[in-house]
């Protein structure tokens, strides 16, 4: 069953997401093969992001809190709290996964 990553930025460490982004990319493709969802939280004028959300294809939270604790946001203390939280799949993209009408 996959999991969702809640991530919140610490805004006193907000200049590390500009400074480690590049990296963060790169490492969001060697995972992108577990990734059935991510991105950026953004205020409302979609201008600044205070953290991020993965919904990822692993089977364990143990799975999770790896992915998550090898981003290279996670590496360079931009997180102040991560939230982990198994997540059952009822829609994507438009599809029903739990069987009814």
């Amino acid at each position: 069953m996959p999991y969702l990553i809640q991530t919140f930025d610490a805004p006193e460490r907000a200049h590390l997401r500009q400074e480690h982004y590049e990296a963060h990319l790169v490492y969001l493709e060697t995972v992108a093969p577990l990734l059935l969802a991510c991105g950026a939280k953004l205020d409302d004028d979609g201008e600044r992001a205070s953290g991020g959300i993965y919904v990822v294809a692993v089977d364990t939270r143990d799975e999770a809190t790896e992915l998550i604790e090898n981003d290279p946001f996670y590496e360079a203390g931009l997180f102040d709290r991560v939230d982990i939280t198994r997540w059952r799949k009822a829609y994507l993209d438009g599809v029903n996964y739990l069987g009814g009408n």
